[in-house]
């Protein structure tokens, strides 16, 4: 089993102590000294190993706050140790497991800035893209952080595209950048409703060319047929019919569009020289 392999969020702690030092830690210590409740730690000097495998006890009893604490501590008092190297990484990882995602961001681009050819490093970028990703809100607030999660996840599925991390990734990726097309989808209902179909227009045409593969295409072509038709562009309208029927013909979403174009005496008929057909056979 890989190292990398170890270090995800699910691993058991004991295989993960020996992915990161590659010798399985026997014995138990001493209890050195006690943490105080917000997990700050009084400065003691005592060896590395002491105070490594003390923060390796405390993750394995789930006290991930005080283990964070401990693993700093390794930084601090033995920064340019190897166990420091080690201590980085697994004070994001501990930072994560109980949300403190801004700290273990920030812990994770430190590891990435001070080991960048590790061989760990593609778990940091990793831990990385799961804090912003687990941040995601719904669709009807600000999505920086679905931004910055679809960021992190490209990083890791171009850095490293043979590893695990990019395959859990691009699922990620998939469903980030789907999210990022229900927020254009709610905007431009809501410009619908109120009968801006200019701006309502300019939403769905972001889902139609750069989220053309998410859940969320064909009711944009379905709205853009609305819009269109309300502004008596009838070729457009008939254009964005013709996609969505000739790529999603059993979707109820076909079905009201062309109900609207019958309406008015209208059948589905592509323009080739329409902007949604461009954007269409550019993707496909």
């Amino acid at each position: 089993m890989s190292e990398a392999k170890l270090l995800t969020p699910h691993i058991q702690v004991e295989r993960l102590r020996a992915a990161l030092f590659g010798v399985l830690i026997v014995g138990s210590l001493a209890f050195i000294g006690g943490c105080s409740s917000d997990a700050e730690v009084p400065y003691e000097e005592r060896p590395v190993e002491q105070i490594y495998n003390k923060a390796m006890d405390l993750l394995a009893d789930g006290s991930y706050q005080k283990a964070a604490a401990e693993f700093d501590e390794v930084e601090r008092q033995h920064p340019y140790s190897v166990w420091a190297r080690r201590a980085t990484l697994m004070s994001a990882y501990a930072h994560y497991k109980v949300n403190e995602y801004d700290d273990a961001i920030l812990t994770a681009q430190r590891y990435i800035s001070l080991h960048p050819g590790s061989k760990e490093v593609s778990y940091a970028y990793y831990l990385v893209a799961l804090c912003y990703y687990e941040q995601i809100s719904d669709v009807g607030r600000d999505q920086q952080m679905t931004q910055n999660a679809l960021a992190s996840l490209t990083a890791v599925i171009q850095r490293f595209p043979q590893s695990e991390y990019a395959r859990d990734a691009r699922l990620k990726f998939d469903l980030t950048r789907d999210h990022l097309g229900g927020k254009e989808m709610e905007i431009g209902r809501y410009y619908l409703k109120k009968h801006d179909y200019i701006a309502a227009i300019n939403r769905f045409r972001v889902v139609v060319e750069q989220y053309q593969t998410t859940t969320h295409t064909p009711e944009a072509l379905h709205r853009l047929v609305e819009a269109y038709l309300s502004l008596g562009i009838k070729s457009e309208a008939q254009t964005a019919a013709a996609i969505l029927g000739y790529n999603y013909p059993g979707s109820d979403w076909y079905q009201d569009s062309y109900g609207l174009l019958a309406g008015q005496g209208l059948k589905p008929e592509e323009n080739k020289e329409s902007w949604i057909s461009k954007a269409w056979h550019t993707v496909f």
